[in-house]
């Protein structure tokens, strides 16, 4: 017979069309793995799909103490899920603001046991508000 089917299972975030990159290694991977497996990450995804928010935008839509949607933010970030770029106010002041960078995520196993991530990476989004 031949190899056994690979398990495939896909998340995604929208349908626009993107770039897609290989996670290797298993830090990389698990990093991301993480990030999906908590319900306040998968939230922050969903509140930054469109417009850029905040740390306290964050917080407001995802209704998480302001320390809890700076360390999701942290782990997203260091995921490759979210991008962190600077905010410009009309008053001269800067802050951060955070994005969702991806479309989909394909996680593969391989007959022997090989964990594997391709993730679509978005468009440019849009800026804040």
């Amino acid at each position: 017979m031949g190899q056994s089917p690979s398990a495939v299972s896909t998340v995604n975030f929208g349908d626009e069309t993107s770039d897609v990159t290989c996670v290797e290694g298993a830090e990389d991977v698990q990093n991301v793995l993480d990030a999906l497996g908590d319900s306040d990450c998968r939230a922050i995804l969903d509140a930054t799909s469109g417009d850029a928010l905040s740390a306290n935008e964050v917080s407001d839509a995802c209704d998480l103490p302001l320390s809890t949607a700076y360390r999701r933010l942290e782990l997203l970030t260091d995921a490759g899920l979210v991008e962190e770029r600077t905010r410009l106010c009309t008053t001269g002041k800067q802050s951060n603001e955070y994005v969702r960078c991806v479309e989909d995520i394909v996680v593969s196993l391989g007959a022997s046991g090989e964990m594997g991530l391709a993730v679509s990476q978005r468009g440019r989004p849009t800026h804040g508000r």
